[in-house]
């Protein structure tokens, strides 16, 4: 038993020695019925908060008028809720007031019937009113009661159902996904965070394939279904079908920079498809353009700074993987040398292997990064600014240029120690003899 179980059950026990119902809730019992460890432990109670924090030393309230209090034992925070029924919902988020209620009318206000079971901690039972258990053998994701009043309360649940179906590779129950289409237009009533949030937990997970298909078919997603690429370089299909085929090819574990970068590499195709005096059909600038794209939709769903930096790195230079081979070798190093290289070096290899499988310009790299890997990539540098200034030279725009000049040769071989460096910048730039 995990130290985290261990704190919840004594905070049930100690809730039960005050003559309190205590269950364990929603998720935590969904993993233990699948006999998996639990990632955290909600406890549902009859004990209204004020009772809760009377009990426990350590609390502070979330939701008290929600009937939920946060308790904190051993380093573990644990929501501690009274169970509830709900009034109607007003902002397809929150209820406009709670009744405390009964176990059975808590789990029935629950979302899906995988969720709403609680588990005795004392009798070590599961406690069912809503037939999650069935519905876990059979790999359903069913919302409890009628779908679209679920849906209409919090529309979240929607991208929810995706989420555990993508998560737990279950079916959503044909009732369910009736609403959840019929609704999906919707989804946009509930805040970008709440949205950014689940697409991370669908596209993380190693099933993503099945999530991109589910929010395509459910209408959640627009797509850029139907923008035809060059036959000659994506023979896959479209820009739908070919980000799709990338979703199969990535690793397990992906960052969130960079799963949004695979998604959103190519979103500027559509906008800038033309078709030339030869037929063929071109997406100049896409790249560019797509990096400002991804950086609008990023900050739209609150992304933090330095994640939207990085994934709009990676779309700006993905086209650029086309010409390593020809790049002078200071400019490959500090293409390579730059923190996004490793994910857009990823990112280009499940591009190509999605399209027209050539993987020359991949190959180079790696035989280019196996070569550089015996000393830093970008070494410390032979000349700094207060060698130009003992040189004689008053701080301004030269510096930079010449201290960039420095580095390339530096780079590319040609000065090998500060002497050398130094007599350089003498005799190029004309400048004293003091050193």
């Amino acid at each position: 038993m995990s130290p985290m179980e261990k704190t919840a059950r004594d905070i049930a026990q100690r809730l039960r020695a005050a003559d309190q119902i205590a269950y364990f809730a929603g998720g935590c019992v969904r993993d233990m019925v699948r006999g998996l460890a639990a990632k955290d432990f909600d406890v549902a109670t009859d004990a209204t908060p004020d009772i809760v924090q009377k009990i426990f030393s350590h609390t502070y309230a979330v939701g008290a008028h929600f009937g939920v209090v946060v308790v904190v034992e051993n380093g573990f925070n644990f929501e501690v809720a009274t169970f509830r029924s709900d009034g109607v919902y007003l902002d397809h988020r929150h209820p406009v007031d709670v009744r405390f209620s009964s176990p059975e009318e808590d789990a029935k206000r629950r979302d899906f019937t995988i969720n709403g079971m609680f588990f005795d901690p004392e009798k070590n039972e599961v406690i069912d009113f809503v037939g999650g258990r069935a519905d876990l053998e059979a790999k359903l994701v069913r919302a409890i009661g009628d779908p679209a009043a679920r849906f209409a309360e919090d529309r979240l649940r929607m991208l929810r159902a995706v989420r555990f179906a993508t998560v737990l590779d279950y079916k959503i129950d044909n009732r369910t996904w009736d609403a959840l289409v019929a609704n999906a237009a919707s989804i946009n009533e509930i805040s970008a965070e709440r949205i950014r949030d689940e697409l991370l937990k669908i596209f993380r997970s190693p099933n993503r394939v099945r999530g991109w298909g589910l929010l395509d078919q459910s209408g959640l997603l627009r797509t850029m279904k139907g923008c035809l690429q060059p036959e000659q370089f994506h023979p896959e299909g479209d820009v739908f079908q070919h980000t799709r085929l990338m979703l199969e090819l990535l690793p397990e574990e992906v960052s969130a920079p960079f799963v949004f970068a695979v998604l959103l590499h190519d979103v500027a195709k559509p906008v800038t498809a033309t078709v030339d005096e030869t037929g063929r059909i071109r997406f100049n600038e896409h790249d560019r353009i797509g990096a400002a794209m991804t950086e609008s939709i990023m900050e739209r769903l609150r992304f933090s700074r330095a994640e939207i930096d990085a994934a709009v790195e990676m779309v700006r230079q993905h086209m650029v993987f086309k010409d390593v081979p020809r790049m002078r070798v200071a400019k490959l190093k500090r293409f390579m040398a730059r923190p996004t290289f490793e994910e857009e070096l990823e990112l280009h290899r499940v591009d190509c292997a999605s399209s027209h499988q050539m993987m020359d310009n991949y190959e180079f790299l790696l035989r280019k990064r196996e070569e550089f890997a015996n000393e830093p990539i970008i070494p410390p540098p032979l000349v700094r600014g207060d060698d130009l200034i003992a040189l004689g030279m008053k701080p301004g725009p030269k510096f930079g240029e010449i201290l960039e000049a420095v580095e390339t040769l530096q780079l590319e071989g040609v000065l090998k120690d500060r002497e050398e460096a130094l007599g350089w910048v003498k005799r190029e730039y004309s400048l004293g003899t003091k050193s």
